[in-house]
C-alpha cells in the first residue's frame, strides 16, 4: 500500500525485515553515502517485546548478514516532539468491534510514556543512551530518574488526556492532531482489513455477511510525534500489557475495558442463538429450504424473468436485513459509546468514500486473484444503500411483478402531463411528499436508484415502466 498509495501512506517511518530485505537496505544505504547523508537507524529483535534487544547504529557496515539473523531495522526519527527535554510516546487504545463489517473506536485517553534523559539529537557518543532514545516503560522504569506519580499530568508516565489539554493550551491545533491521529488507525487496519476478513470468512463458512460479530480486538498503538506535531506510526500491540504498576495504569486501562465490555453488548444468549444460526443456514444449504426453483433449459422467457427478478428481491430483503441490524447496532453504539468514538465508518461522507477507494486498493493489492466473492461484495452497490433507498427498489420489484403476471400496475403520482390538486399527498415509506414539482423530483431520485440496481444487476429486466434503462 506504501507503493500504491504513497501520500496516504507516509505516516510510517522506512522499515525494513531482515533478512528478506537486506539487500534493499544496503542498496538504500549506498545511495545515502552517494549523496554524503548519514542517518541513525534503531534496530529490533523480529519477536522481541518491552524493549529487550533493541539498539541504535549509525555505522550500517555493524549490521549482522547472517542468513539466520531476523529482525527489523527502521529509520530513526531524530526530530521528535519534545516534552520539557524529554522524547515521548503516545500509547493508544483501539477497539475493533467486527470485521465482518469494518467498525473501529478509539479510546479518548491513554498514556504518554516518557524517556528518563533529556533528548539530543544521536551521535556516535550518545547511541547507547538508551533512556534518552526510548520511552518503552520497560526500559526506563530501570533508572534511577524514573518518576512515580499518583497523578496524571506529572511523572514520566502520564494521561493522554493531559496532554490533550496540554495542547490545546499551548495554542495547537487539537481537532487536526486527533484527525491525523484517527486517519493513521484507520488507514493502518485497512490494510489488514482483506487478511482478517478473509480469515473471518474462512472460519465461519455458511455464516451470511453482516451476521452478528462473534470477535473483537483491543489493540495497542504506538505513536510518535514528529516537532512537527505530525504522528508517525511506530508498532501496533496485538496484546497490549494490561499490567497496572500505577494508579494512572489502573484509571486508563479499567476504562478501556469497562468502556469495550459495555460497547460490545456481550449477552449470555448469544453462543446459543448463534448455533441455531449456523444449524438452520446449514439445513438451508443442505436441503435447499428457502431457495428459489432452479430454472431449466425449456424454461420460457416469462419464466426466466420471473426467476431473475425472485432472485434480486431476495437479495434486496437480505440487504435490508443487513441494513436494519446495522441501525439497530449503531443504536447501541451511540448509548454505550463511554469514552471510545467511532472513528470508521466515519461521520463525514467524503472520508467514507476516502477510506471506501483505499479499502477496494486493499482488496485489490492482496486478494488479487484470490477471494472473488469478497471483491464482488465490496463493489456491490447495494451495500452503500439506505433503508428507504431499498425499500423503493423493492417497491419498484413489486410494480414489475405484477407487470409480468399481467395485471394492472398502481399508479405511481399524477399521469404524465396531468397534475394533482393542490394540497394533495401521498404517503410512500414514511413521508408525505407534495405533488407537483416535489413528484417530479421524486422520480428523479427514483430513477438515480434504479440506476443502481441495473449496476448491481447488469442481467435483469427493464426495470418497471417507469423507469426503462
Amino acid at each position: 500500500m506504501i507503493k500504491s498509495q504513497p501520500q496516504e501512506y507516509s505516516f510510517i517511518p522506512k522499515t525494513w525485515i531482515f533478512p528478506a530485505e537486506y539487500t534493499q537496505f544496503q542498496n538504500y544505504v549506498k545511495e545515502l553515502r552517494r549523496k554524503r547523508k548519514q542517518k541513525t537507524f534503531i534496530v529490533k529483535p523480529a519477536n522481541g517485546a518491552m524493549g529487550h534487544g533493541i539498539s541504535l547504529i549509525r555505522n550500517c557496515e555493524k549490521l549482522p548478514a547472517q542468513a539466520q539473523d531476523h529482525f527489523i531495522v527502521q529509520e530513526y526519527l531524530d526530530k521528535p516532539f519534545l516534552m520539557e527535554g524529554y522524547k515521548f510516546d503516545l500509547r493508544i487504545y483501539i477497539l475493533v468491534t467486527s470485521c465482518d463489517p469494518l467498525r473501529i473506536f478509539l479510546y479518548n485517553d491513554g498514556l504518554v510514556r516518557m524517556g528518563t534523559e533529556k533528548y539530543h539529537t544521536p551521535n556516535e557518543a550518545n547511541l547507547s543512551q538508551l533512556y534518552m532514545h526510548l520511552t518503552n516503560y520497560s526500559v526506563n522504569k530501570h533508572n534511577e530518574n524514573f518518576e512515580r506519580d499518583e497523578t496524571a499530568d506529572k511523572g514520566s508516565k502520564r494521561s493522554i488526556g493531559w496532554f490533550t489539554e496540554f495542547l490545546r493550551m499551548n495554542d495547537y491545533d487539537v481537532a487536526k492532531f486527533w484527525g491525523d491521529v484517527s486517519e493513521l488507525v484507520v488507514k493502518t487496519l485497512i490494510v489488514a482489513e482483506p487478511h482478517v476478513l478473509h480469515a473471518y470468512r474462512m472460519c465461519r463458512p455458511g455464516q451470511p455477511p453482516g451476521s452478528d460479530s462473534v470477535c473483537f480486538e483491543v489493540l495497542g498503538f504506538d505513536i510518535i510525534l514528529d516537532r512537527k506535531l505530525k504522528p508517525w506510526l511506530l508498532e501496533i500491540n496485538r496484546a497490549p500489557s494490561f499490567g497496572t504498576d500505577q494508579k494512572i495504569d489502573y484509571d486508563v486501562k479499567k476504562g478501556v475495558l469497562l468502556n469495550a465490555l459495555k460497547l460490545l453488548n456481550i449477552r449470555a444468549s448469544d453462543k446459543k442463538r448463534n448455533l441455531a444460526q449456523q444449524k438452520a443456514e446449514a439445513q438451508r444449504r443442505l436441503y435447499g429450504q428457502g431457495s428459489m426453483k432452479k430454472l431449466s433449459a425449456a424454461s420460457s422467457e416469462a419464466e426466466k424473468q420471473r426467476h431473475t427478478l425472485e432472485r434480486r428481491k431476495e437479495e434486496l430483503k437480505e440487504q435490508l436485513t443487513q441494513v436494519r441490524k446495522q441501525i439497530s447496532r449503531e443504536e447501541h453504539e451511540k448509548r454505550h459509546l463511554g469514552n471510545y468514538r467511532r472513528i470508521y465508518p466515519p461521520d463525514d461522507k467524503l472520508l467514507l468514500e476516502k477510506y471506501e477507494s483505499l479499502l477496494s486498493a486493499a482488496f485489490q493489492t492482496f486478494l488479487a486473484g484470490r477471494a472473488a466473492s469478497l471483491q464482488k461484495e465490496m463493489n456491490n452497490p447495494l451495500k452503500r444503500m439506505k433503508e428507504e433507498d431499498i425499500l423503493d427498489l423493492l417497491e419498484q420489484c413489486e410494480l414489475d411483478d405484477e407487470k409480468l403476471l399481467g395485471k394492472s400496475s398502481r399508479q405511481r403520482g399524477p399521469k404524465r402531463g396531468g397534475r394533482c390538486p393542490k394540497g394533495t399527498h401521498r404517503k410512500r415509506e414514511g413521508e408525505c411528499l407534495r405533488e407537483g414539482e416535489e413528484g417530479k423530483k421524486a422520480k428523479k431520485q427514483m430513477y438515480k436508484k434504479a440506476v443502481a440496481i441495473k449496476q448491481a444487476f447488469p442481467t435483469i429486466l427493464p426495470l418497471g415502466p417507469l423507469f426503462h434503462i
